[in-house]
């Protein structure tokens, strides 16, 4: 038999990865959830996550099979916050990123408000430890704990105030 092949397969061990490694990157949805004083929500990741360990980041997670980006947006709000999409406001950027388990994604976020009380969100256990409602001069908070070369969440965050600015919020 030869190296890499299964009993009874001619198929090589690096034919079977290939065919199991997606092609495609995995696709994210994010919310910028705004109050009405222009604050962006945000929350800190737990200390034991894989991808972005004990950093401030936004609403939103990974589109599941058969999901809508939208969708997607409408189900990480309620599983991480308790609270429910009353309108997108639109769009405010696509973001291509690696996560620390190596895999590539496209995230679409958009700026959101949101139903229910704001000063009391129900956080995820085991996944997020706190949250805060965001100014904009307050913006250099998302660096803290993540590689200085990184800038996603800032720069997500400051297209959410431009966003924010653009539409007379």
């Amino acid at each position: 038999m030869r190296t890499g092949t299964r009993p009874g397969s001619t198929e090589t061990a690096p034919a079977r990865y290939c065919r199991q490694v997606p092609t495609e990157p995995l696709r994210c949805a994010g919310a910028l959830i705004v109050d009405d004083d222009g604050r962006i929500f945000i929350q800190r990741r737990s200390p034991d996550r894989v991808i972005f360990p004990n950093c401030w980041d936004i609403v939103g997670g990974h589109v599941e099979p058969g999901e809508s980006v939208e969708e997607a947006l409408r189900r990480e709000v309620t599983e991480e916050t308790g609270w429910s999409i009353s309108h997108v406001l639109g769009q405010v950027g696509e973001h291509r990123w690696s996560g620390d388990d190596g895999r590539d994604r496209l995230e679409t976020d958009f700026l959101v408000r949101v139903d229910g009380d704001l000063a009391r969100p129900r956080l995820e256990v085991g996944r997020h430890t706190e949250f805060r409602w965001l100014a904009e001069e307050e913006i250099a908070l998302l660096d803290e704990h993540r590689d200085v070369n990184d800038g996603l969440i800032r720069r997500i965050a400051e297209n959410g105030f431009a966003a924010l600015h653009s539409i007379g919020l």
